[in-house]
């Protein structure tokens, strides 16, 4: 097993360890960790009881993955988890929590990056290649989709679900839902049209974008979307709107298609 740990750094006996793994100076590994291969753990970062981690994730300075749900009825002896997938970047004085409720479990997703003081909290879902800017902050049992940017300081409200493709402008506070493959913004926050860069540099173009268009002109005039070709992203969209929203949606501004 190669392993490249600074001696300063404090490993407990019950941690897992995979091949290939660095622990810069004062880092911290607590008991019931599981950490995989290829991992980078940065110095004065702290790993908490209860967390399995992947393999190729970046943990900088100062970040805290699997601390205590920030929930005053939470047990400090309830068995809960943080698990998160392969290649994040998580960046300095990023935090995550673990779950609220036994047996529950915090996950996060693979290819995803954090920025700077970007927190996850107790219980939230966090899909694959997702990014969280500066300062970005979520509260408990919220849904994040695949391929969501959060723009700088966004905040959102536990139980809050953000779809796949959706960009958050900066300092935007979200306290319902946010449509798939959307822009939002504003003050409150409105959906205001497609988040066309981000689609096309996934390759979603052509008909495959056409169709996610007439969905939300539809969609804008409260018309049924449920004739339309299922494609991949409309037939996940279909299937996100059929999930009962503990928010509700943000409204509309008028969408300028393209």
């Amino acid at each position: 097993m190669t392993q490249n740990i600074h001696p300063t750094a404090y490993i407990a006996e019950q941690a897992v360890l995979g091949q290939n793994i660095t622990v810069g100076p004062f880092a911290v590994i607590e008991d019931n960790v599981q950490i995989g291969d290829n991992c980078k753990i940065g110095a004065h970062a702290v790993v908490m009881p209860y967390t399995k981690m992947g393999s190729d994730n970046e943990l900088h300075p100062h970040a805290v993955l699997g601390g205590l749900p920030q929930d005053t009825s939470f047990k400090a002896e309830t068995v809960s988890w943080l698990e998160i997938g392969d290649n994040n970047v998580f960046r300095e004085g990023f935090t995550a929590h673990r779950a609220s409720e036994e047996n529950g479990c915090t996950r996060i997703g693979s290819h995803c990056f954090f920025m700077n003081n970007s927190h996850v909290a107790h219980d939230c879902q966090i899909g694959n290649h997702t990014i969280f800017a500066n300062n970005v902050a979520i509260g408990g049992f919220v849904q994040v989709d695949d391929r969501v940017f959060m723009g700088g300081s966004v905040v959102a409200h536990q139980f809050c679900r953000i779809g796949s493709f959706a960009i958050v402008q900066g300092t935007t506070g979200l306290n319902k839902d946010v449509i798939p493959f959307c822009l939002i913004a504003g003050y409150p926050a409105k959906h205001y049209r497609l988040n066309t860069i981000g689609l096309k540099r996934s390759g979603i173009t052509g008909d495959r974008y056409k169709v996610i268009s007439m969905a939300f002109r539809r969609l804008r005039n409260n018309e049924s979307i449920d004739d339309l070709e299922n494609t991949e992203e409309i037939s996940y969209l279909k299937e996100w709107l059929a999930v009962k929203s503990n928010r509700g949606l943000h409204g509309f501004m008028e969408l300028k298609q393209k």
